[in-house]
């Protein structure tokens, strides 16, 4: 983990910078991809199963056998544990869920409306690699059915013995989501975006990924396909004081690191004697952790950095905009009030980032690579479209026609200007 101390402003912007990939060749290969799924559909991804998650497998569809078998084999504790994060993530996303709103009179003969609308077919894509995400199942699988979204499917890899995780398998049949489609990667995508044989299309794809995937996410969006968001490697920043215990601070940064050797933390403080604890606490758990190197790999592409305050930690916090941020001091909520880019928050001491993960009720589907300066993480809302209402009457066209009118003119528009006049018209 690179240390800075105090470096200068003009230094932060580098800082903020997320580790780079060789993505030479990446648009190539999954628009190759792409191609090949819209031109032979399930042959193309049978193939890719094979080529890429070494395994075949007799059909691209889970069975209703294979559900109940799955069910059967996770224990009671990790059920019980499944059930109390669907309880919390219920809670949050019900309780943000906007009604729909009344018709408003904006003026004498002009009412309107905005009507929330469920996407019809959402299609969910779930990791399912070296560490299968069941938990990603909960997060986007709760906010699409209180949406309201009549038809869900899930796509994720299948293991090696041509099977999908059966906690992935149990925990999206207790959502009610029966149809799940063996497939990962960027073939997932195409599948989901285009339609095959097996897989239907969808109208709007969700749900995190390697660089394949969100690169062909991107890619499938200039086809008409929507996305949630660019979702690439995680990220966590902690700003912390003198206050903090330094164990808590390390396994923090740990939790994220072992993500993926592309995920990158990062450590602010003013306490020099802070980040000279943290480090080294960090250095003595990681040598603890079963994904030792690529917590490793991650690692090097952080930083800890001292400050001159916690005002100073505030504005560069927000200038690398998060995907997670935790606050580990001992005023963090005045700190709190002050940020303004990030994707979600963790509060005081025991806010560790795992618990959003897993069990608090907020989405983990955030944004990264700085896009929490623009984008929110996935709500119910993401699930779910406005359409507008408008209902003019003859007295309001008469109000409102002079403007429109002038307007239209203004802009050269004939016929829109037209559009008014002929309705008051002398026959």
């Amino acid at each position: 983990m690179k240390v800075h101390y105090r470096p200068e402003r003009g230094l932060w912007e580098s800082l903020c910078a997320r580790p780079r990939i060789n993505t030479e060749g990446l648009n190539d290969i999954i628009f190759s991809i792409i191609e090949n799924v819209c031109l032979k559909g399930d042959e193309a991804l049978l193939q890719y199963c094979e080529k890429y998650d070494g395994v075949r497998p007799s059909s691209l569809t889970v069975t209703p056998a294979e559900f109940e078998e799955a069910a059967a084999s996770v224990p009671d504790s990790l059920k019980k544990a499944i059930a109390t994060a669907r309880k919390n993530i219920e809670k949050f996303h019900f309780s943000i869920m906007s009604p729909d709103p009344s018709m408003v009179v904006i003026s004498t003969g002009i009412s309107c409306r905005a009507k929330y609308v469920p996407i019809e077919r959402a299609g969910l894509y779930v990791p399912g690699g070296s560490a299968p995400l069941f938990s990603t199942v909960l997060m986007l699988g709760i906010p699409a059915r209180l949406a309201g979204c009549s038809d869900i499917i899930l796509c994720t890899p299948p293991q090696k013995d041509g099977k999908v995780n059966d906690v992935i398998l149990y925990t999206a049949r207790l959502l009610g989501i029966d149809r799940v489609y063996k497939v990962g990667g960027a073939q997932a995508i195409a599948a989901m975006a285009f339609g095959t044989q097996t897989i239907p299309k969808v109208n709007k794809i969700f749900g995190p990924g390697n660089r394949f995937v969100t690169k062909a996410k991107e890619l499938v969006q200039q086809y008409g396909t929507a996305i949630d968001m660019p979702a690439g490697p995680s990220e966590v920043l902690v700003i912390a004081d003198k206050s903090a215990n330094p164990s808590f601070v390390a396994a923090d940064l740990l939790s994220q690191a072992e993500h993926g050797p592309d995920s990158q933390v990062i450590l602010l403080s003013d306490s020099p004697e802070l980040i000279e604890k943290a480090i080294g606490e960090t250095n003595d758990q990681l040598t603890t952790l079963p994904r030792k190197e690529t917590a490793e790999i991650s690692l090097r592409n952080s930083h800890a950095i001292l400050l001159n305050s916690l005002e100073e930690c505030v504005e560069f916090s927000n200038l690398y905009a998060p995907e997670h941020l935790i606050i580990n001091c001992k005023n963090y909520n005045s700190i709190a009030d002050k940020i303004k880019s990030a994707g979600s928050v963790f509060l005081g001491p025991y806010s560790c980032e795992s618990t959003g993960d897993y069990a608090a009720g907020p989405n983990h589907t955030l944004p990264t690579g700085g896009f929490a300066q623009s984008i929110s993480g996935l709500t119910a809302d993401s699930f779910r479209k406005q359409i507008f209402f408008q209902e003019v009457t003859e007295e309001g066209l008469a109000l409102i026609g002079p403007a429109v009118t002038e307007m239209a003119e203004a802009e050269e528009l004939k016929a829109h200007s037209n559009a008014v006049k002929i309705r008051f018209r002398k026959e």
